[in-house]
Parts: structure tokens; sequence; C-alpha cells
């Protein structure tokens, strides 16, 4: 299966985060901050804004760019036994510079 994002929106995979043991403390998931960086998987339409000086979603985003989005934003998808999120495009934060 595959998702093709509409609109505004791009479908990114969230990057885990490395397990930190601080003094042999584990936290489990349920405690764990949800992560804000991801991968773009997939980028949706472009629109164009005529009234509005903002460039198009294809000239900020490309597939595998890193991403830093809005803690609460996009909405979880699970497919394949994979998890993704759908963030609209005021969700995305920044492009990771690498």
């Amino acid at each position: 299966m595959k998702i093709r994002p509409i609109d505004e929106r791009v479908l990114i995979k969230p990057l885990k985060e490395e397990e930190r043991k601080v003094g042999g403390i584990i936290i489990p998931d349920t405690a764990k901050e949800r992560p804000q960086m991801g991968e773009v998987i997939e980028v949706g339409d472009d629109v164009e804004h005529t009234d509005r000086k903002q460039k198009r979603m294809s000239e900020v985003l490309k597939k595998g760019d890193h991403i830093v989005y809005a803690r609460y934003g996009g909405t979880e998808i699970k497919m394949d036994n994979e998890e993704y999120l759908l963030v609209s495009r005021s969700d995305i934060l920044a492009v990771v510079q690498k």
C-alpha cells in the first residue's frame, strides 16, 4: 500500500531516538516524549500562493530530507507495520542541514 499526501501535507517517518540509561534507570515508552524529527517520505501537491509570497512545497522539501515538526502536530498512521505521521505545511518547523 502507498500513501500520497494531498494539498500541502507531508508524509514523514519519525526518527527513533537513542535509548539512554541514566544511572541505570530505564524510562518506559509511555513516559517518553514523542520525537520531533522525521524523514520526508512523500510530499503533497504543490499549491500556488499568489496572494502570499510563499515558496512551493517542492522548492522547500524533497524525499529524504530530515525535518523538525511540531510536537503535537500531524496524524499518526500505521501501514505495513511501520508508523508514519501525516503533517501539514504549518506543522513543519525546520529542515535539518547535514
